[in-house]
């Protein structure tokens, strides 16, 4: 479960991709493909966004009471336990500090070596969760591009991250 990100980098890092589940910075696989602005709202914009959603809902199903913080646990437990998730790779990559003139991260599988541009590579998304289950046979972790191109086939069997 222990993935090294070595190379050209500052600081070499392992991930454990183990307690992502943990991490609020986890992607819900499930709807992340299908949103359609994934980009970076400003935070009024997303503010603005979720509100007029919520008016929407107000009008149309009328008021309901909020939900107690035993039904809200009991709501995200199952959610974990049943979840499809993965995490941005931005904030690992950043942690590592690719060297000057580092230009390409290699994701090294069991088969053979993925190339990818360094500024493309920020946008990956690290899966790590199927059905609430550990990617244990293919896994440790799916590599998805940001666009999700390749949501039905993405990298798997990953040993390592290098960059070069």
């Amino acid at each position: 479960m222990i993935i090294p990100f070595k190379g050209k980098v500052k600081f070499p890092i392992t991930l454990d991709a183990g307690v992502w589940i943990f991490d609020d910075r986890k992607i819900d696989l499930n709807t992340y493909f299908e949103d359609e602005n994934k980009e970076n709202l400003s935070e009024n914009e997303e503010y603005a966004k979720k509100l007029s959603k919520y008016w929407e809902k107000e009008i149309r199903e009328g008021a309901v009471s909020p939900p107690t913080v035993k039904s809200e646990r009991q709501y995200e437990k199952v959610k974990l336990l049943t979840g499809t998730f993965g995490i941005k790779l931005a904030p690992f990559l950043k942690n590592a500090e690719p060297k000057e003139g580092s230009t390409v991260l290699v994701i090294e599988t069991e088969k053979d070596d993925v190339t990818i541009p360094l500024e493309k590579a920020e946008d990956l998304i690290l899966g790590f969760s199927k059905e609430g289950k550990p990617l244990r046979e293919d896994g440790p972790i799916h590599v998805y591009y940001g666009d999700g191109s390749n949501k039905e086939q993405p990298i798997r069997f990953v040993k390592a991250f290098r960059v070069e």
